[in-house]
């Protein structure tokens, strides 16, 4: 596995590597969901392509100094994981390597980050759409793996792609969930134990809900009232956001006649987590 910190070094360790290239971009603090997508990455590419996966916590994507603080960085441990996943080649590069001191370009996104998290948290979306280009700009891969959890950024991301024409095929990966159904992120290890322990509730609840669809519900109302009776249950979980959108524009909707996202995003303690369901008609 091949390591290297800077864009000279990644340049020029790319040229040595067989095509197809498939990258996986991540924040680091790895777990079995990241695992996934670098698995994935592998099927793409065969066992003669080239996984590719870059460490970097994108300091322009945190609207919360407290949470570009505490994000956790276990480099070792991340190495160690990627190498075990059979990765070829890891590019960890620093703040200021990725980032001019006077960097004045950002990219924007007017439509799909008015909603949900982008509503939320300004300037996120433009932090993540500024680092994944500049990462597909310096990989030159022809895919890239984003986990489905995260569904706002990997509709954004394809948005980007779209609209910029890039020639890069973007993957969508199921999200992976622990057994009892919280859905894998670096933010749980921040979580108390007994946060930890009530956190399944959220796909709980928004699984409660999701099944008036069975009973031919169809109205947006009725469902979000039924996961906010459940949510409201617990005393620590602090709701960001509650909504159901079209599952393409991210609009809101009030009826649900095509394919849908219950979505959810809310706090315990400063931890944010998110989590949604996909409402099927």
């Amino acid at each position: 596995m091949i390591t290297v910190a800077d864009s000279d070094e990644l340049i020029s360790s790319l040229a040595k590597l067989p095509r197809p290239l498939c990258l996986v971009p991540t924040m680091g603090a790895l777990h079995e969901g990241h695992l996934a997508l670098m698995h994935e990455a592998r099927k793409i590419v065969g066992a003669g392509g080239t996984v590719a996966v870059s460490l970097f916590v994108n300091p322009t994507q945190f609207d919360q100094k407290e949470d570009l603080k505490h994000y956790p960085r276990p480099l070792s441990a991340d190495l160690s994981a990627c190498e075990s996943a059979g990765v070829d080649l890891v590019f960890m590069p620093s703040a200021q390597q990725m980032y001019r001191a006077d960097h004045s370009i950002v990219i924007t996104e007017n439509h799909l980050s008015q909603f949900l998290c982008g509503a939320s948290r300004p300037g996120h979306f433009s932090g993540v759409c500024t680092v994944v280009m500049k990462l597909f700009m310096l990989f030159r891969a022809d895919s890239a793996v984003f986990g489905k959890k995260d569904f706002q950024q990997l509709a954004i991301i394809r948005r980007m792609v779209r609209d910029l024409n890039v020639p890069i095929t973007i993957v969508g990966h199921a999200t992976v969930r622990e057994v009892d159904g919280l859905a894998m992120s670096s933010r749980n290890i921040r979580l108390t134990p007994d946060q930890l322990s009530e956190a399944p509730m959220l796909q709980r609840s928004l699984r409660a809900a999701a099944d008036l669809m069975k009973m031919g519900e169809r109205q947006s109302d009725p469902i979000l009232s039924a996961a906010l009776f459940h949510l409201q249950k617990s005393s620590q979980f602090r709701i960001d956001y509650l909504s159901i959108v079209d599952a393409e524009n991210l609009e809101p909707v009030s009826m649900i006649r095509k394919p849908a996202i219950l979505a959810l995003a809310g706090f315990y303690g400063q931890v944010r987590l998110i989590d949604h369901i996909e409402l099927l008609p």
